[in-house]
């Protein structure tokens, strides 16, 4: 079965403006073998992309437990109520106890983006004045 998010690993998002929530993280290192992490992270991917204003999401994770997500919202209010949202903050809780060494979350307007190689640009019509 293909996850939603799993069809490409590029968000299909529209012209700017937007939001970006970026978390970079740090798993720890645990020999426990399934601490549920991987069913709650796939849990959380299916749950956020259902919430009012999420316009996708990127995902990355290499082998020694850095990972990085970046999701896209079309308005802070979108952001605040995932924030929120009951099942993420149980998920949040567990991140900070059990499932990260270290994290850092960052939220920034996207006023330009392009795609390539032939990609194309899309500016806001405020990124032109500005």
């Amino acid at each position: 079965m293909t996850r939603e998010w799993e069809k490409s690993p590029f968000a299909k998002t529209p012209a700017p403006p937007y939001y970006a929530v970026i978390f970079a993280s740090l798993r720890r290192q645990r020999d426990e073998g399934d601490d549920g992490y991987a069913d709650m992270a796939e849990r959380m991917a299916a749950l956020a992309l259902r919430q009012p204003g999420c316009l996708g999401a990127e995902s990355a994770r290499n082998a020694d437990g850095f990972g990085l997500t970046v999701s896209y919202f079309a308005t802070e209010a979108d952001i605040l109520a995932w924030k929120r949202h009951a099942e993420h903050v149980l998920a949040q809780s567990l991140g900070q106890t059990r499932w990260y060494e270290h994290y850092e979350v960052r939220i920034a307007k996207v006023e330009r983006a392009y795609s390539g190689p032939q990609g194309r640009d899309m500016v806001s019509p405020q990124a032109v004045k500005d």
